[in-house]
């Protein structure tokens, strides 16, 4: 692949290289560190490509695992907090009731306390990603899949309602 058709790779697909660093890195810098790694890697792979799998999955896949490493190496670095989600659900609506700016919120903030497996399953999710396509990026069985956003959903309602009691 030469570097020109890469680019073009990379700009039509330039939304979920941006919405993994999002949802793994609250500071802007480390962001932009982790969409530079993710490139990086994406460019370093690109020979090793199964064109059995859709590129758009392939791409997530390997932007999952090099934010996963990322953060950990960061998390280990710096010992901080658990990264925001800020950009994972964009709100357009301005005029939103404060409950439901509320929830989203707390929404964001348990997908953060997740581990990283699980956000990665909820980001997917949230994306409206198939079990399919979640178990390939992810390199587990659909059944798990299936079972682990079960499980997410389940934590998170408790979560919630803990909350609003």
């Amino acid at each position: 692949m030469s570097k020109e058709e890469f680019l073009l790779l990379l700009e039509k697909n330039k939304g979920l290289v941006y919405k993994v660093a999002n949802s793994y890195c609250k500071d802007n810098e480390d962001r932009k560190d982790l969409v530079q790694e993710i490139i990086i890697q994406l460019w370093k792979s690109f020979e090793r490509y199964d064109h059995n799998y859709k590129l758009s999955t392939w791409m997530y896949r390997v932007a999952l695992n090099t934010a996963i490493s990322f953060y950990r190496k960061e998390h280990k670095r710096k010992d901080a907090s658990v990264p925001l989600m800020e950009e994972l659900i964009e709100i357009a609506d301005e005029n939103l009731s404060e409950d439901l700016e509320v929830n989203i919120g707390l929404l964001q903030q348990f997908i953060n306390e997740l581990k990283e497996l699980d956000k990665a399953l909820m980001i997917l999710y949230l994306e409206e990603s198939s079990y399919k396509e979640m178990a390939e990026i992810l390199g587990i069985t659909e059944t798990n899949v299936a079972t682990k956003i079960s499980r997410i959903k389940e934590k998170l309602k408790q979560r919630f309602s803990l909350v609003s009691n």
